[in-house]
């Protein structure tokens, strides 16, 4: 069987797409890629040219206006063009988007916090004035918790509300993350490498040109130690908690590596099931009557340590096999994990081949 060909859609604000073209040349053997600048204007014409068989995803989550940008595009190539894309359609669209996700949520009746949107000033404080203290406020995008407030008083959520409708913006931090373990480590090296220094001051100029004034989001506030960080790729299952630093678990990188509970893993089973989710992972609050509540869902995502779960301090993941789960020890996640996601897509993808040669 030839070599599947493969478009790597990329925008150069965010380089995490270098982690497709670094495993895309560790199987080589069986795939050839091109990255395609997604955010160029000739872009359609550029996949067109390509005779691609499929399309590896990275989509940004720095500013609303590209991520419209990359969501539509996709759709276009995906819908229209019939180019399979990985992760697939709704799971970009679902990520980095808090307003999408809330109705998501609702409308597939899986559970999470309450959450409300407002697209009118008066409606928002209306609601805040009376609502349960604490709450969080959040903006449409934002990952490692740095669009989260913790609005602890109804007058705080009030001049929340104000700060956003009068243009000022909804609080969102940028720069470097402060909680983020070995900081001055990372300084180091970036200053070492100009260019990679430039690119991320470059990074963190756009992320601070984002400015949410149109609407708001809150969610309730959900009392909590830890947030479980849940992943499926393919049909491999991995999960650890996510320990707060501070308010916030995001972006804390404090791990917890116990055995994951089966009661856990059937629930990311049946929510990523409910959509077809094949690259997600799902942030979890585990109340204290036992419920499992989604906070979010990205199908990208950071990963810090070279593994995503540990079973009694090995690293492996799980698998459903004959109705049970199954651990199955290994390195699953090298790359941070987009080895196993490109695995799992060419598999895909070949199975499709051979379905359309019968």
């Amino acid at each position: 069987m030839r070599k599947l060909r493969l478009a790597i859609l990329k925008v150069e604000i965010d380089k995490d797409y270098t982690l497709w073209e670094t495993v895309c040349h560790e199987m080589r053997d069986f795939v050839e890629w091109e990255s395609i600048e997604i955010d160029r204007s000739d872009w359609l014409e550029r996949v067109k040219k390509g005779r691609f068989d499929g399309m590896l995803a990275i989509p940004p989550g720095i500013t609303n206006s590209c991520k419209n940008m990359y969501d539509e595009r996709v759709r276009i190539l995906n819908t229209i063009l019939d180019l399979p894309v990985y992760p697939f359609l709704e799971e970009i669209e679902v990520y980095e988007n808090k307003k999408y996700l809330s109705y998501w949520l609702a409308a597939n009746d899986i559970p999470h916090p309450k959450t409300w949107v407002f697209y009118q000033q008066q409606e928002a404080l209306d609601f805040v004035a009376q609502a349960k203290v604490p709450l969080v406020g959040k903006t449409n995008v934002g990952a490692s918790g740095r669009g989260v407030s913790i609005l602890k008083s109804n007058i705080e959520a009030i001049e929340y509300v104000e700060n956003t409708f009068s243009g000022k913006g909804a609080t969102r931090s940028t720069g470097p993350n402060l909680q983020k373990k070995g900081l001055v480590v990372r300084a180091i090296k970036k200053l070492a490498h100009p260019g990679e220094f430039m690119e991320r001051l470059k990074h963190y100029k756009t992320e601070g040109s984002e400015v949410q004034k149109d609407y708001v989001i809150f969610q309730e506030f959900i009392p909590h130690n830890y947030e479980w960080r849940c992943v499926r790729i393919g049909d491999s299952f991995f999960a650890h908690k996510k320990m707060v630093r501070g308010e916030k678990a995001s972006g804390s990188l404090i791990k917890g590596y116990e055995n994951p509970p089966f009661a856990l893993l059937d629930f990311v089973e049946e929510v990523t099931d409910k959509r077809h989710f094949r690259s997600q992972s799902v942030d979890i609050f585990e109340t204290s009557d036992g419920r499992y509540l989604v906070n979010e869902m990205q199908c990208t995502f950071g990963q810090s340590d070279p593994y995503q779960m540990l079973v009694d301090g090995v690293p492996g993941r799980y698998r459903r096999v004959n109705g049970e789960w199954v651990f199955e020890a290994g390195d699953f996640n090298k790359c941070k994990s987009f080895l196993l996601r490109l695995e799992y897509f060419v598999e895909v993808l070949t199975t499709n081949q051979l379905e359309l040669q019968r």
